[in-house]
């Protein structure tokens, strides 16, 4: 699967979080509601102590946090995009600025190549600074999901 088409199958959510954890439980309800999760905690849950090892805060105003579980058999998305001016406080690598984008992977425990290509294929989209200020400046998911179109 191409990073465009894992994007377009993903979740876009514009979000209004006041802090990570927040930030964290609107993209996994988000999830939810597409059915792509069942055991919402449980995931969730995933996510926080996989934040707790190391921060997922990657700089540039982004964090991709993450948790793979084996009852996933596959990959999936949420983006999120922080629409307030005030970003999110993450701890992130650079220290600033506070993250305004977030890319949410979740899937299965034992897929780590399929895992680190999606990594990979994503950390080189986001370094492209034009595209993250129009992510910000989105009004639509289709705008979102269009900006990786060539990805």
């Amino acid at each position: 699967m191409t990073l465009s088409e894992f994007i377009q199958d993903g979740v876009v959510c514009f979000l209004d979080a006041s802090s990570r954890d927040e930030a964290l439980h609107q993209l996994v309800d988000a999830l939810g509601d597409t059915g792509e999760i069942q055991d919402r905690d449980r995931f969730y849950d995933a996510i926080v102590k996989r934040e707790q090892v190391a921060s997922t805060g990657v700089g540039m105003g982004v964090a991709i946090p993450h948790a793979k579980l084996k009852d996933f058999n596959h990959f999936f998305l949420a983006i999120g995009v922080q629409k307030g001016k005030e970003g999110i406080k993450w701890d992130a690598l650079d220290k600033a600025p506070p993250v305004r984008l977030i890319f949410m992977i979740g899937g299965p425990d034992n897929k780590q190549n399929e895992y680190l290509k999606i990594l990979s294929d994503l950390t080189k989209a986001i370094k492209d600074e034009d595209r993250r200020k129009n992510i910000l400046n989105a009004e639509s998911r289709e705008q979102v999901v269009g900006l990786f179109e060539r990805s």
